[in-house]
């Protein structure tokens, strides 16, 4: 079989390419808490809004349906000048809209299968989505569409928490009956990545 060679890509001076050079897992995190603007930047990027109108956003949606919403776990005194608890990322407005009061740590480690970096990180970002506003356009196409989403929604989470000099880990195994009651959502919301994120 004969293979056609390709050019190296030139990674050295763009920070985009050094970024996704570094990108990795990371289950351990130093004890020290995240930044207003740390935790602003990563929300921002993962699902944040690109016009005043919120008719874009930072990754792409079909349709531009964007069932998804952000959730934050902020525990063990996670982010400077936020008291502990469970917050909804409110993209329109970039803000976050508190939930639940309290650490939620032990819970949501227990959620997810007793996996320790999910209850060590100062905070975990919870993505979940509510299917019907993309299957009541695509049918159960919509299904595949929304793991599409997810998927740019979770790299892009990713590569900032890199250039920042933080880490994250993608979470699948959870149940997610448990998570949706830490997050206070119906039935009806499908759980579909929880990332935890501290320093390294």
């Amino acid at each position: 079989m004969e293979y056609i060679p390709l050019p190296s890509p030139s990674i050295r001076g763009s920070e985009l390419l050094e970024t996704i050079l570094r990108r990795r897992s990371v289950r351990e995190y130093r004890d020290e808490q995240l930044t207003m603007e740390e935790l602003g930047v990563l929300l921002w990027s993962g699902y944040g809004c690109i016009d005043e109108r919120c008719e874009r956003r930072t990754v792409p949606s079909a349709g531009a349906t964007y069932p998804s919403t952000l959730y934050v776990s902020v525990q063990n005194r996670g982010v400077e000048g936020l008291e502990n608890g469970i917050y909804r990322y409110i993209d329109h407005k970039h803000a976050l809209r508190i939930i639940r009061r309290g650490d939620y740590s032990r819970e949501l480690y227990r959620a997810c299968l007793d996996q320790e970096w999910v209850r060590d990180a100062p905070v975990n970002i919870i993505v979940a989505a509510l299917p019907e506003v993309m299957t009541s356009w695509y049918g159960r196409r919509g299904y595949r569409y929304i793991y599409m989403e997810a998927g740019h929604i979770g790299q892009n989470i990713y590569l900032v928490a890199t250039m920042l000099g933080l880490g994250t880990v993608a979470v699948g195994a959870f149940y997610d009956e448990d998570v949706r009651e830490i997050l206070k959502l119906s039935k009806n919301y499908m759980i579909l990545y929880v990332m935890p994120i501290g320093r390294i």
